[in-house]
């Protein structure tokens, strides 16, 4: 058996990677010339498997930067982030003498090393009596990384969700003990354009103007075609450009339900891939998903279900309170669609894009989107 080609994780190899060329230079010019990176995204559209990809290119360059990615999306409180950002650093280091080091630096309290039950991975676990205590902690950790015998680069995935922390100004803490690092360049990673735009270019924010941007947007056509049937043809199997571009039509060229629907086809195909094969990989995908979106709509009001199937019957809607978009969907009323459409984004179950032609709103994903366009 063959090895699928269209990896579902974010990174194995740049032979399993699909460009982002000149976003990896860009980010690596940042770092080697002492720029901190912003990089913004939407969800599955690589922006991990980039961060991998950078990281892997630091290394086959040899360039004298030591890296670590750290993901707080589900962080919660400065504590979290700490354990998470230490479990980060020590898996890293992976030497017990380096570790012991790392253990010694944190002046402020005194942590214990367990491995994780389910991946074996090393994790840091701490006690804390106080607020005051956290801090201290950060800094120690910070103070570290600074103090490190390699440069390095720290890469913090969904970087907004320090903004849900209770009870504390996550990004004046972040920024005050940063901004004075020499030996540490960081890359901020978010998936709310919005938040993250706000964070690094509003005057009144810790982080404003403190970056570079780097923003990641869907892949070219011409680009993405040649890629999958590189891929394919790699396999020993043929795939003609009729369903090549059938696939990223259906999938709107969004990277992960791009390499998803294509990993079916490869899954499904013996040998020659026809639109029939595609058709066949598109419902297997459909009716995998379809427990998990009548489950979706058991947990959102009847109403923001019915502005969700309107979206993704239109694609995309720019006039969400045009008469004509209202009436043709029986949604009740203007002020009723903003109040839906917002509860949605909020749910990241709708995507909001603005551009210089002004803001347009599409399902998130990709299958759902799909899905309820076919339902009656």
């Amino acid at each position: 058996m063959q090895d699928n080609p269209f990896i579902l994780e974010p990174f194995r190899s740049k032979e399993y990677f699909c460009d982002r060329e000149q976003e990896t230079e860009e980010i690596i010019r940042n770092i080697a010339n002492g720029r901190n990176t912003t990089l913004i995204s939407p969800r599955r559209l690589g922006k991990t498997g980039l961060i991998f990809r950078v990281f892997e290119e630091i290394k086959e360059r040899a360039l004298s930067y030591e890296t670590i990615y750290a993901d707080i999306s589900d962080t919660l409180s400065l504590e979290d982030f700490i354990k998470v950002l230490s479990d980060a650093v020590v898996a890293k280091l992976n030497k017990q003498q380096r570790i012991a080091a790392f253990f010694k630096s944190l002046k402020s309290v005194r942590p214990l090393l367990g491995l994780d039950p389910m991946t074996g991975s090393p994790q840091v676990s701490f006690t804390f009596s106080d607020e005051n205590q956290k801090q201290s902690t950060l800094i120690d950790v910070l103070a570290y990384l600074e103090n490190y015998p390699q440069k390095i680069v720290v890469a913090i995935d969904e970087f907004q969700q320090i903004r849900e922390y209770d009870g504390i100004n996550m990004e004046a803490v972040l920024r005050k003990n940063i901004q004075h690092l020499h030996n540490v360049r960081f890359i901020y990673c978010g998936s709310k354009k919005h938040t993250m735009t706000d964070m690094f270019t509003n005057a009144k924010k810790p982080f404003y103007e403190s970056t570079s941007f780097c923003y990641l947007t869907k892949l070219p056509v011409s680009v993405y075609a040649p890629f999958i049937r590189e891929k394919f043809e790699e396999a020993g199997k043929t795939i003609d450009n009729d369903s090549i571009d059938y696939i990223l039509e259906w999938t709107r060229v969004h990277t992960y339900y791009t390499q998803r629907l294509c990993n079916e086809v490869f899954a499904q195909s013996d040998g020659n891939v026809d639109n029939t094969v595609v058709q066949k990989a598109i419902q297997t995908i459909l009716e995998s998903e379809r427990e998990r979106f009548l489950e979706l709509r058991r947990l959102i009001t009847r109403s923001q279900w019915k502005m969700l199937a309107a979206i993704a019957k239109e694609g995309s809607v720019t006039q969400i309170t045009a008469s004509a978009f209202l009436s043709k969907y029986g949604i009740t009323s203007g002020p009723t669609a903003i109040r839906n459409v917002q509860a949605l984004i909020d749910k990241e179950l709708v995507l909001a894009t603005t551009d210089e032609g002004g803001t347009s709103y599409s399902v998130y994903n990709v299958f759902l989107s799909r899905y309820l366009d076919m339902e009656r």
